[in-house]
């Protein structure tokens, strides 16, 4: 076969496939022109077959001649049509690797013309600043030193101008032009205009009489541009985010009963103003249902229906919700699984009643398929050991398959915080009873450093440094340290948490601190120390129990010296009270070891209705120090939320109370509970019983204290993406109770050591700024003392960066 290599004229190198095209039409036209030379008629001509000896191809540089002939598919004496020319034409083009093909039939010898497109010399980004160049390379398809596409750049600029809209900049273009080189090569140049982000002015909704436009943004993934604009990611228009949107508003309906809820649009149009995007939500509501009936059926025999129905905690009256429902049905499957009972299956049949707008429940326990979990397959987790995550499922490899506990499983594993996405997906395995359990997830980071500041009314200026490991080595553990220092006070703290200790459902923890205080609100220093490993354990779904051992250091010091007798006439200074100074010269240094155990019932974090919960949390501890002297110390909290008017008000109310008892020795002012760091209004350490016969009345302390506090948070009129919303407080509580109420400058006077309530209601100010939150009180005490110290306007704020 003879090969002819000749240059050709320079053509655009973005030619497009119509154009490449016209040539084989071009070519077939020649083709007809000289098979019609060939005869008496233009049909009979047409018709004519023709065989070629020889194949003359020209132009290829990098291509073999052979391999050409191979996509022509015409063979050497192959008697061919005028059709199968151009099916050889489109064999030749379709590979991609010609700018130009041409078939011209010369007697017995077929010119087969092409002009091969050039190699990628390198590929360079213009224009782009906020998706720099590593990410733009992971992006396209096209590399260096592979053969140029025109079809393919395009597809990259697609891809790059996609990329951008993800981040809200949907006006963004991309535009892909080549820079010829010598030897058949280009430079690829994506020439980019990245344009404004499109942001999201306003969301307002259509159709909600029930709930305002206020609390339905909350509910919503996508946030209006603020005044914080600039630091917010959520306030851009991106099209898949409305579509999540779309479904968290149907799950935040269907959540508090609306079951025939539609959200019918999602639309977004420039405001006119041309600032940003309107974005509208169309709604149809419908009626609110309440569970009607609740009943247990089963079509297994020999099972004892009664104790399936006493475990069905769902009860007539409530608003209907998916999630109580699914709770059940997950105790009613694990009561089975504990009763010896396989393939068990729970399904909710729901019956409605549009009279009275109420759904019975019926759940009908059967027997499922025989179907096994052949194995579990985990990839994608380049850091976490595959323990971690295999430790979610409640089921192992040979257990009976359970779609909702793979589900659960999943559900566990996003919840992690460990990874990006998490896909779990079940499929057939080696045969029809064998299910395989497929995880595919993708890692995320989970380590953070923070240098941050802080400002307090009472401490000023601080700053704080903070290291946090949330899946340490990969193991699930939780690591964290931080260091604080304010003008009065130093804290280190440490804490490790094991959440699967010896691979069971028990947490171990080990933390400690140490805290230094100077002339913290008071004549004296601190120095407090605190080692403490502990393990928790599930009781109930909302409920765990914790036992701890506590190794405690205390050192009171640096009491100002006005208890002395420093004229040496027998007369004491009045500045300190004799009470602290024996605390520093009498007791020094003490350590106290401790054993405790801690209950805890918990329906606001995870309970069933996010609109409503308690928290109780009930703890004791049993102790000696090293100077013989035993304690009790015991302990209570109550909290309790409660979501009103339609959730936008939210009220809480806490009632906390704790007795620390000391037999064979007195306790340490440190010992001691401060009131004010439990009541809104005064000064820290400035309530409680006072030595009142000393100059500087320092607070002592108390062995008892209670208080209760009630607080309202309410929307303010402002914009929801500003996080702005306002409050009403009110506290009140005492302390008191001491060992020994001698005091004065020589402790020979009486301590006033009685209850004595102090009361103290106010406003706030709570905002969710872009720093952290942010709350600013402003208050007034009711009951106080005329020794108390009032702190009337207290702001803090904690950030990272």
């Amino acid at each position: 076969m003879k090969k002819h290599i000749t240059g050709g004229t320079a053509m655009n190198a973005r030619m497009s496939s119509p154009a490449r095209k016209l040539s084989g039409v071009a070519a077939m036209a020649l083709c007809g022109v000289l098979v019609v030379s060939g005869g008496t008629f233009p049909q009979a001509a047409m018709a004519q077959s023709y065989s070629f000896t020889n194949l003359d191809i020209q132009g290829n540089q990098r291509i073999d001649a052979a391999t050409i002939a191979t996509y022509a598919g015409i063979g050497r004496g192959q008697t061919v049509s005028a059709a199968q020319l151009n099916d050889a034409y489109q064999g030749i083009a379709g590979t991609g690797l010609f700018e130009t093909v041409e078939l011209v039939p010369s007697g017995n010898t077929l010119v087969i013309k092409v002009k091969e497109y050039p190699t990628i010399n390198v590929i360079a980004f213009e224009g782009n600043r906020r998706l720099n160049d590593t990410a733009m390379a992971e992006i396209v398809e096209s590399k260096s030193r592979r053969i140029y596409s025109p079809s393919a750049a395009e597809a990259d600029a697609a891809n790059i101008a996609e990329a951008y809209r993800q981040t809200g900049r949907i006006a963004a273009t991309v535009t892909p032009k080549i820079i010829r080189r010598s030897d058949n090569r280009v430079d690829l140049v994506f020439e980019i205009q990245e344009g404004k982000v499109s942001e999201i002015e306003r969301i307002s909704f259509v159709g909600n009489r029930n709930y305002s436009d206020y609390r339905l943004r909350r509910a919503l993934e996508t946030k209006q541009a603020g005044i914080f604009r600039a630091f917010v990611a959520r306030d851009t228009l991106i099209e898949e985010r409305l579509e999540y949107d779309k479904q968290l508003l149907r799950d935040f309906y269907s959540n508090r009963g609306y079951v025939d809820v539609q959200v019918l649009s999602a639309t977004a149009e420039i405001d006119r103003n041309r600032r940003g995007n309107v974005v509208t939500f169309n709604l149809r509501e419908g009626q609110q249902f309440r569970v009607g009936k609740v009943s247990v059926s089963s079509t297994v025999a020999d099972i004892d229906i009664d104790a399936f129905r006493k475990t069905a905690k769902l009860r007539s009256g409530t608003v209907y919700s998916p999630v109580p429902i699914d709770t059940d049905i997950t105790r009613l499957e694990t009561l089975a699984t504990r009763r010896g009972l396989d393939f068990i299956r729970v399904e909710p049949r729901v019956t409605r009643n549009d009279r009275d707008l109420t759904l019975d429940i019926e759940y009908v326990i059967s027997r499922g398929p025989r179907i096994f979990v052949e194995r579990i397959d985990i990839e994608g987790n380049t850091t976490t050991l595959d323990r971690v995550v295999r430790r979610q499922f409640d089921v192992a490899e040979g257990d009976p398959f359970n779609a909702r506990e793979i589900r659960q499983g999943a559900d566990r594993i996003r919840a992690l915080g460990f990874f990006k996405d998490a896909q779990v997906e079940a499929r057939q395995g080696s045969s029809s009873d064998l299910v395989v359990v497929d995880v595919n997830v993708e890692e995320a980071p989970t380590g953070s450093l923070g240098f941050g500041a802080s400002y307090g009314t009472s401490d000023g200026l601080g700053f704080n440094f903070s290291f946090t490991e949330r899946n340490f080595l990969g193991r699930g553990q939780g690591l964290s340290a931080g260091l604080g220092i304010t003008s009065s006070t130093s804290t280190f703290n440490f804490n490790f948490v094991e959440p699967a200790f010896l691979d069971r459902d028990v947490t171990f923890g080990l933390s400690a601190y140490y805290r230094k205080t100077e002339k913290d609100n008071s004549s004296y220093d601190t120095d407090l120390g605190q080692f403490e490993p502990s393990l928790t354990f599930p009781l109930t779904d909302y409920s765990r129990l914790g036992v701890r051992a506590t190794y405690d250091y205390g050192k009171l010091h640096g009491v100002e010296d006005g208890t002395k007798d420093t004229d040496d006439d027998g007369d004491y200074d009045d500045d300190v009270s004799s009470y602290i100074l024996q605390q520093e010269e009498d007791m020094g240094p003490l350590s106290s070891f401790s054993v405790g155990y801690s209950y805890i019932y918990d329906t606001i974090s995870n309970g069933l209705d996010p609109r409503s919960g308690v928290y109780l949390r009930f703890r004791q501890d049993f102790g000696g120090r090293e100077d013989g002297a035993s304690f009790v110390r015991t302990e209570a909290l109550l909290r309790a939320k409660k979501q009103t008017f339609n959730e936008d008000v939210t009220f809480r109310a806490e009632l906390e109370g704790g007795a620390v008892a000391f037999s064979g020795g007195d306790s340490r002012i440190f010992e001691r509970y401060m009131l004010s760091r439990k009541i809104r209004g005064f000064e820290p350490n400035s309530v409680g019983p006072r030595d009142l016969n000393v100059g500087n009345e320092d607070v002592l302390g108390g062995n008892y204290f209670a208080v209760a506090r009630f607080e309202a948070e309410f929307p303010i009129g402002l914009p929801e993406e500003y996080g702005i919303s306002g409050g009403l407080f009110w506290d009140i509580g005492s302390v008191w109770g001491l060992d020994n109420t001698a005091g004065g400058p020589s402790g020979n006077d009486e301590v006033d050591d009685d209850f004595y309530l102090r009361s103290a209601a106010g406003v706030a100010l709570l905002w969710d700024s872009p720093l952290g939150p942010l709350r600013f009180n402003f208050s007034r005490p009711l009951i106080k003392e005329d020794y108390d110290k009032e702190q009337n306007f207290e702001f803090t704020v904690s950030t990272s960066f």
